[in-house]
């Protein structure tokens, strides 16, 4: 039996976000960030770090609220932006963008990513907080504590990936889908790092807001390099 030959239509881009739109939601996050770190350097942070680290806890002040699947939900959730997972979506986001001949794309999403990770980690060394010790760590953590690299990377790996792929509808409901769930997505990161101990709201707050604030900076400023990088590959 002859199986007939199918041909593969790969999609056109459809949109490319306007970099106007893209840098003044960059500068409202950047603003958050660091209003957030002022807030931090100067001690004024205190009272709701300490509350809000402590508002999961129960009445001793050590063991979250809810059952123990709860617990095994929200490190499900943390993983999600861990270095494997998180590196191994942003791995499969090229291939996949390469393969849908969005060079471009691939090119500029890989470049926000790792420009974000040492963007992340130079602000790290910088502020050089320690974690919070008022209570247990649920999972293992290492390294400063502000911003959170959980919630700063995956902010910009996801932000990011959706904003590569939302080139390929012209219809504007699916880009602001795709968006809002990474959104949505990386803001559960954030949050799952005060639940289990390891960062103090404030950490996770602004590590959140500089992600987001990054990926969108990116989309604005490197998409020509991105592209004449691009080109350039693909000419050779």
């Amino acid at each position: 039996m002859t199986v007939p030959q199918q041909t593969v239509v790969l999609p056109e881009r459809g949109w490319r976000i306007d970099k106007r739109k893209a840098l003044a939601l960059a500068l409202l996050f950047w603003l958050g960030f660091a209003a957030i770190a002022v807030a931090v350097q100067t001690g004024n942070t205190q009272a709701i770090d300490r509350f809000g680290l402590m508002f999961w806890r129960g009445a001793d002040g050590i063991v979250p609220r809810g059952p123990e699947k709860l617990l095994e939900m929200v490190r499900d959730v943390t993983a999600l932006g861990g270095v494997l997972l998180r590196n191994l979506f942003a791995l499969g986001a090229v291939i996949a963008l390469l393969f849908l001949r969005l060079r471009r794309e691939a090119a500029l999403f890989a470049a926000t990513v790792v420009a974000g990770w040492l963007v992340n980690s130079g602000i790290k060394q910088l502020v050089g907080r320690a974690r919070p010790e008022i209570v247990p760590h649920l999972t293992e953590a290492g390294g400063a504590s502000f911003p959170s690299g959980h919630s700063f990377n995956s902010a910009v790996v996801y932000i990011a990936m959706a904003l590569a792929f939302a080139t390929l509808s012209s219809r504007q409901s699916v880009r602001l889908t795709l968006i809002g769930v990474a959104m949505i997505a990386s803001m559960a990161i954030a949050w799952s790092r005060v639940w289990l101990g390891v960062h103090w709201p404030s950490d996770a707050m602004a590590g959140w807001l500089g992600g987001a604030a990054w990926a969108f900076t990116a989309a604005a400023l490197l998409q020509r390099p991105a592209a004449r990088a691009a080109d350039a590959a693909y000419s050779k």
